[in-house]
């Protein structure tokens, strides 16, 4: 197992927020992985064996109800980390957590969390804050399915997307789209064509180029912005 050396600069915003002698708590355990496409990083309701801290690419957090119906409720990229259930005390969570966009990043053992943030608690504080920014996110989700039109939830995802990701241009179908935001396949092409017909977007054979970024800010109408400002408040 090869591991990273407490003077590395991992691209993880997280992990670059940290003190040099809290990094250096977990550098030992952390090892450099790469993140494929469709990667299940936790599986609902099972105990949690790794956290990962993205580096580059994104993963999806996603219930799903009882009835078969899934929908994503928040992204996790080079920011943040998975396990957070973990750093609140319990093993699991009931919820999936997989790559959308590939990448790679680090990992380590949920038990070696555990034994780290225990003897600093500094660590386990600084830890816990990005678990609040990923629960505002998670709300501001909720509210975006709830109270903005298709387009406007579309714009924002597509904004939290091309944060977590090197490039403008990003694989993705109308039938991942739709299962993201909780929307029929037909809804989520009329909201690309719209975009596209803005000149914001452009799209081709399951490939979507980012254009223009202020542009989707203003479409997104308030959906997007929120986390990201707390995030900042954050960590900076």
């Amino acid at each position: 197992m090869s591991q990273i050396s407490a003077s590395a600069e991992p691209f993880n915003r997280l992990l670059k927020r940290l003190t040099r002698d809290d990094f250096a708590l977990l550098a030992p355990h952390l090892e450099p992985v790469d993140l494929p496409l469709r990667q299940k990083l936790e599986v609902r309701n099972r105990r949690i064996e790794h956290v990962y801290f993205p580096r580059a690419g994104f993963a999806s957090v996603v219930i799903n109800g009882n009835n078969g119906n899934s929908i994503e409720v928040a992204l996790i990229g080079r920011e943040g980390m998975t396990g957070l259930a973990v750093l609140m005390g319990t093993d699991r969570a009931p919820y999936d957590i997989f790559i959308q966009f590939a990448g790679e990043g680090f990992r380590m053992g949920a038990d070696s969390l555990r034994r780290v943030t225990a003897r600093n608690p500094r660590l386990h504080n600084v830890l816990l804050r990005y678990g609040h920014a990923f629960i505002v996110q998670s709300a501001y989700t909720s509210l975006a399915n709830a109270r903005f039109r298709i387009d406007e939830r579309l714009a924002r995802w597509l904004l939290m997307a091309h944060d977590r990701v090197e490039n403008d241009e990003m694989m993705l179908t109308h039938e991942f789209l739709a299962l993201m935001l909780g929307a029929r396949r037909p809804g989520v092409t009329v909201a690309l064509n719209h975009l596209a017909d803005l000149g914001l977007i452009r799209t081709s054979r399951g490939t979507i180029m980012m254009l223009d970024r202020k542009g989707l800010e203003k479409v997104a109408n308030g959906a997007y912005g929120g986390p990201e400002a707390e995030f900042h408040r954050l960590f900076g």
